[in-house]
């Protein structure tokens, strides 16, 4: 945050100076030593620029990348500059100032890119949902998935993806069977993706009686009557301990107590002789 703030302040102070003097111009004054110094300095960053470059792409490092996009953008802004240099001496004509203006405000974008991209990191980013389509995609293919849910991605550096997800799987599993599912699928996911999954949760879907299957269907109506209400999942009924238990995912500009609020109220009217856990979500992969 501190180098994209000098860089912008840099930039800032840089467009002011040139703006000042298009304002009030003033003769430039070059030397054949300080134009040969100049173009060595574009050779030098060509050649760096490409090489930090052609480094990053081949250990996928964005830093390494960004640093030698940075060398060839300079080249071009000292070029520029050179252009402005024999421009004069040739014909007379100062495009100093102005050139300076166009550098300035790319330094400025550059600056509050950079801003951007720090506070990204900081306070995170959503998922790619082309990656994060293919891991559910992946995990849908199991037989005893009926869905994934709640992927959550965290990014720890060139090809450190980790990843936490939610399995909706039938009641009649036992732990073991669990496992060697988990197991599975957390190899698959790796071996397409790269995406390494380090926690697979599960939810049970009932299997055993029609009762839950119904209220499922009357509690997924009542859900999905409501526009903030994106998605219902993970929904299990205990028809004897008159208990039942789901996950909404609702939009971001609802207001989750009211509307939580809503639902249990809708819930319990429908069926008033069970208790409802309702659990909100929000949409942070897809």
């Amino acid at each position: 945050m501190v180098v994209s703030g000098i860089v912008l302040y840099a930039g800032i102070t840089s467009l002011v100076e040139s703006v000042k003097k298009i304002i009030h111009p003033e003769t430039p004054d070059y030397s054949v030593v300080s134009l040969i110094i100049i173009a060595v300095a574009v050779l030098a960053k060509i050649v760096l620029g490409r090489y930090v470059k052609a480094k990053g792409k081949k250990v996928n490092s964005g830093s390494l990348i960004a640093s030698g996009s940075d060398a060839m953008f300079d080249a071009i802004l000292s070029s520029s500059v050179l252009a402005c240099a024999v421009i004069f001496m040739l014909s007379g004509v100062s495009l100093e100032a102005y050139v300076g203006v166009v550098i300035s405000a790319f330094i400025v974008k550059s600056g509050i890119e950079m801003m951007i991209e720090t506070l990204n990191e900081i306070l995170g980013v959503r998922a790619d949902k082309e990656t994060t389509s293919t891991i559910k995609a992946l995990l849908n293919e199991e037989e005893e998935v009926r869905g994934a849910y709640d992927l959550i991605m965290y990014n720890y550096g060139p090809d450190k993806n980790l990843a936490s997800v939610h399995l909706e799987l039938p009641d009649t599993m036992t732990v073991e069977e669990v496992d060697e599912l988990t197991r599975r699928v957390e190899a698959k996911v790796y071996k397409e993706t790269g995406v390494i999954l380090v926690g697979v949760g599960v939810y049970s879907y009932n299997t055993k009686n029609d009762e839950a299957a119904a209220i499922r269907s009357k509690i997924l109506e009542i859900v999905m009557s409501h526009d903030w209400a994106l998605q219902l999942h993970g929904f299990f009924a205990d028809t004897e301990r008159k208990t039942m238990r789901f996950d909404v995912v609702m939009s971001f500009d609802v207001d989750r107590k009211e509307a939580l609020e809503t639902l249990y109220a809708e819930t319990k009217a429908a069926f008033p002789d069970y208790t409802a856990q309702i659990a909100p979500d929000v949409d942070v992969s897809d």
